[in-house]
């Protein structure tokens, strides 16, 4: 079967190609950048790759042909609470567009749970998407899913960080909305399972687990299974933006993706019907096994994919691929080289760097940079790493973002994501003599910038002149 996938580099994207290549399938998958797949020469080798952007004027002269079904993951609340549903409704136009020049049999579009008349605007723009959708010349399926939880998914994270983080909680009142949340194993199984069904064409479904459980229950049950100590105490008196400022706090996720979250938690997102479930004859499992698998997943270093690594988790809403040419002209850079003994070791800890590995010297300054930056209304450092050895073009690594990463090249890119009057880069690459250089480049944003810079040049000395030598001698 062909298939075209977009989304590819998304969350639920990442974890479906690997299931879709596993049963033979030929695969598509649709990024703006091929850059930000981040997958492996293996998997690489098994795909073709079309690079689209669904937000803009359709191109038809690269379009593939005669697919059979088509993957509709693309999502767009990284954009901010004012345009994101502007943007989804062109991103489903354009792809209506372009379906009807391929001429796909069927289109699966995975959304969300819609029981409330008084939808939040998250949910709104999913039903907007859905309505578009069902406008195109091709069989649509719609999955609307409850909340996913698996290793990565953003409510997964974010119950993770308030549960490890906080023992005792003060908390809105819309943690006692109910739920019905789903293991991403069992959303694997809906998406594959509906593929090429007649009996699902022009029908949308609800899919959920088997526990109907408020957002209380969800954190309640999460410590019980982690053997974590918690105490939740529910005021009535917390405002969507104070409960949108203490996810910010608190958890991992941006201030704009926090205050959708805080608008979407506030109505019930319960399945009406089980029917797909019966005819596909799925056992969903329950939220505490799902907890359970998650944890498998990430004590083994198996994670595949993280929301973490997208876009919604950044503050820029445009594609990073044109930062990956590290300017000179109007920059100021700091320097440092080294001679490497043994190479393959400080490439591993090239790789490694960032999240619980922290940053080879002065961590404890790095997590006040970090702490300064969430204040600011940055990213900060609790993003970390999605696998702790492994690394991508594209992924998250604490508030910088991978622009390219390259052992082949021994070279690894970032990209700063912090709140900074400037823009930030910061290289490793060893050279063919087996010099480990170390390259933090700064293009300043007016006299603001340099005075930035000039103002922590002192640190820099000490942070980077330690940070190469562990690097290039740490085992």
């Amino acid at each position: 079967m062909k298939i075209l996938l977009t989304g590819a580099n998304g969350y639920v994207g990442k974890r479906l190609l690997p299931e879709l290549l596993n049963q033979g399938h030929e695969v598509i998958c649709a990024v703006r950048d091929r850059n930000r797949l981040g997958l492996d020469d293996i998997t690489l080798s098994k795909i073709s790759i079309w690079e689209v952007d669904f937000l803009e004027d359709p191109l038809f002269d690269t379009i593939p042909s005669a697919v059979d079904v088509a993957f509709y993951l693309i999502h767009s609340m990284r954009s901010g609470t004012a345009a994101f549903d502007v943007l989804e409704a062109n991103s489903a136009l354009h792809f209506n567009d372009y379906m009807q020049r391929i001429g796909v049999k069927q289109v699966v579009y995975l959304s969300g749970i819609i029981n409330d008349r008084q939808l939040s605007k998250h949910l709104q723009s999913r039903s907007n998407v859905e309505a578009i959708l069902y406008k195109g010349p091709f069989n649509l399926t719609v999955l609307r899913s409850g909340i996913i939880v698996g290793s990565g998914s953003s409510s997964f994270e974010i119950i993770r960080d308030l549960c490890e983080k906080l023992p005792i909680m003060i908390t809105p009142k819309w943690v006692l909305t109910k739920s019905q949340p789903i293991a991403i194993r069992d959303v694997m199984q809906y998406l594959i399972g509906v593929m090429l069904r007649e009996d699902c064409y022009q029908q949308s479904f609800d899919i959920g687990g088997p526990n109907i459980i408020t957002y209380k229950q969800m954190m309640l049950l999460y410590a019980k299974t982690r053997g974590i100590k918690l105490w939740i105490y529910t005021l009535p008196v917390m405002t969507p933006r104070l409960s949108s400022y203490w996810l910010y706090f608190v958890t991992s996720t941006s201030y704009t993706l926090a205050v959708n979250l805080v608008d979407s938690m506030k109505m019930e997102v319960i399945c009406k019907d089980n029917r797909l479930q019966n005819l596909l004859q799925i056992r969903p499992i329950s939220y505490v096994d799902a907890i359970k698998l998650a944890f498998l997943k990430i004590e083994q270093n198996l994670v595949i994919s993280s929301w973490k690594d997208s876009l919604s988790s950044s503050r820029f809403s445009d594609d990073l691929s044109g930062y990956i040419q590290v300017p000179t002209f109007g920059c100021l850079k700091d320097e440092q080289a080294l001679k490497v003994e043994n190479v393959e070791q400080a490439l591993n800890n090239i790789f490694s760097i960032g999240g619980q590995k922290g940053w080879y010297y002065g961590n404890w300054l790095w997590r006040i940079r970090g702490h300064i930056d969430k204040i600011m209304g940055g990213v900060g450092l609790r993003r970390g790493r999605t696998n702790p050895i492994m690394i991508h073009s594209g992924d998250s690594l604490d508030f910088w973002r991978v622009l390219l990463a390259s052992r082949e090249e021994k070279r690894l890119l970032l990209f700063a994501e912090m709140k900074l009057p400037g823009e930030a880069w910061l290289e490793f690459r060893i050279d063919e003599e087996n010099v480990l250089r170390q390259i933090a480049t700064f293009r300043p944003k007016g006299i603001w910038g340099r005075l930035y810079w000039y103002s922590v040049v002192p640190f820099h000395f000490f942070i980077f002149g330690g940070m190469i030598k562990n690097i290039a001698n740490s085992k």
